[in-house]
């Protein structure tokens, strides 16, 4: 099975080394590398570089934002399986993209996603993101899987559409409730710590950001025809009380 993975990044210096050295480190050879860089002007290209022979696909120009960046590399992947690891994130061994090919080619699903650490500037973990189980009901008590664990087969975004920028902040959001929740497809939860993510995102840097991000949900829950929404908008955000436990 052949997996692409893609990277977005902008001005990126200080994380994207280790990002790419942990694909670089997976024990898994099936895999399409494509990075898209949205016109760096710090030393994140020349970092990227080091590392050509390794990376399949390289684009580098201005974009409308992350989740255009994402489309961009998704719709120039090739393999079977999709998924994302942001420039400041990274795995967290060496066998999760192994892991994630397994579980696609033994079971019947379309999508997989599992757990993540968030991180601190010196690497140390501060949060515990263990996605659980789900059913489609879990979706109207707040669930949200961990996106940058999401991996997807790429038909799907032909099926039923990419990321909509549209949606802000809660782009990824948007994506796995039309995936997983409207349109019902079958899902996996590998219960694995599947990437380290480094603590922040714009979405929670202030009060101001954190309203909008609100927004953004609503407008996603809607749209995707989540039944209570406002309920599901309060139940969403209380859901992440114990990853600090």
């Amino acid at each position: 099975m052949k997996l692409s993975l893609v990277t977005v990044v902008y001005n990126a210096q200080d994380t994207i080394r280790q990002c790419i050295q942990s694909v670089i480190n997976q024990n898994y050879p099936n895999l399409e590398y494509i990075i898209i860089d949205g016109g760096s002007t710090d030393q994140t290209l020349s970092i990227i570089r080091e590392y050509h022979k390794f990376i399949h696909i390289l684009v580098s120009e201005p974009d409308n934002g992350i989740y255009d960046a994402m489309n961009k590399g998704i719709s120039r992947a090739t393999g079977d399986v999709v998924g994302i690891l942001n420039a400041d994130d990274h795995f967290a061994d060496a066998d999760v993209l192994r892991s994630v090919a397994a579980i696609f080619a033994q079971h019947d699903i379309e999508t997989l996603y599992g757990d993540l650490d968030i991180i601190d500037q010196h690497q140390q973990v501060i949060r515990k993101w263990r996605s659980g189980k789900c059913n489609r009901n879990s979706f109207k008590l707040g669930f949200m899987p961990a996106h940058p664990t999401f991996y997807c087969r790429r038909n799907l975004f032909n099926q039923f559409g990419f990321y909509n920028p549209g949606h802000g902040s809660a782009a990824d959001y948007e994506l796995m409730l039309r995936l997983m929740y409207l349109h019902q497809v079958k899902s996996f939860y590998l219960k694995k710590v599947m990437v380290n993510m480094r603590a922040g995102g714009i979405s929670s840097k202030n009060l101001r950001n954190r309203i909008k991000a609100w927004q953004f949900d609503l407008l996603a829950m809607r749209q995707n025809k989540l039944p209570f929404p406002l309920l599901t908008l309060i139940l969403k955000p209380l859901r992440k009380i114990v990853q600090f436990l």
